[in-house]
């Protein structure tokens, strides 16, 4: 009986020290806040009092793509393009740099609307790798998902 219990106490030792090793093991290599912009996202959410999303972008939803080896940023409004250089910093990004963009006639708020809410954006964080929040203070303004 004695040698068994011995036994136990060293089979629980032994998976004791290879479950703490296996906690202890470095994760992989993460992906910078930069580097997870890297791609096309679509706008799915923009805080707007008055006006519904599907009311601002019935007929195309804006897109945005970081280019981050380029340093640029481009995308649509849901009417015109836009292009113009990426000014970001950790979580720390800015839309206020004036930036290239196409002046076709456009029906309705939405380009209005989603212009003036890229200027108020200050930090934006990804979650699950698909989910952008472009945040001003501490409000989610703009939500994106990955194309």
């Amino acid at each position: 009986m004695r040698k068994i219990l011995i036994a136990a106490l060293i089979c629980l030792s032994f998976l004791s020290s290879c479950k703490n090793s296996k906690m202890s093991a470095k994760p992989a290599a993460a992906v910078s806040p930069v580097e997870s912009l890297e791609g096309t996202w679509v706008l799915n959410y923009l805080m707007a009092p008055g006006k519904s999303f599907d009311e601002l972008y019935a007929g195309k939803k804006p897109e945005i793509t970081f280019e981050i080896k380029e340093n640029r940023f481009s995308g649509n409004t849901g009417c015109n393009s836009f292009s113009g250089k990426l000014n970001v910093d950790g979580h720390k990004i800015s839309f206020r740099d004036p930036y290239a963009m196409t002046r076709m006639m456009c029906q309705g708020e939405g380009e209005s609307v989603f212009t003036e809410s890229l200027k108020k954006v200050n930090t934006y964080a990804v979650s699950d790798g698909n989910t952008l929040n472009f945040i001003s203070g501490d409000i989610a303004m703009m939500r994106f998902t990955r194309k």
